[in-house]
């Protein structure tokens, strides 16, 4: 018995795509997918919950899940309204130079 009882399947299952991440030629693409799926451990309760003897179909709903999540907080980034920084400056300029031509 695990300690960890809810990430068996996850585990074994990334463990089954040691494979894949070995023949990434990249070095920082193997760190990206081994992040990639160890980013599924947020998700092992509901993974196990699938409890089908096929494991990588919830795996891959997960990470499908994680990266709409991403979409969504990218697209929530994209739609603020962007704040104008040089504005205090422009406004602080201006009063700088009404200020200096009053007193010419």
């Amino acid at each position: 018995m695990s300690l960890f009882p809810n990430e068996d399947i996850l585990t074994k299952e990334i463990e089954s795509w040691k494979g894949f991440e070995d023949s990434l030629a990249a070095e920082e693409d193997r760190k990206t997918f081994m992040k990639m799926l160890n980013n599924c451990y947020k998700y092992a309760k509901a993974i196990n919950a699938k409890a089908q003897p096929f494991p990588a179909e919830p795996v891959i709903m997960a990470l499908l899940f994680s990266q709409h999540k991403m979409m969504e907080w990218l697209e929530g980034q994209i739609s603020k309204p962007k704040i104008n920084i040089l504005k205090p400056l422009d406004q602080s300029i201006n009063e700088i130079s009404h200020n200096y031509r009053l007193s010419d």
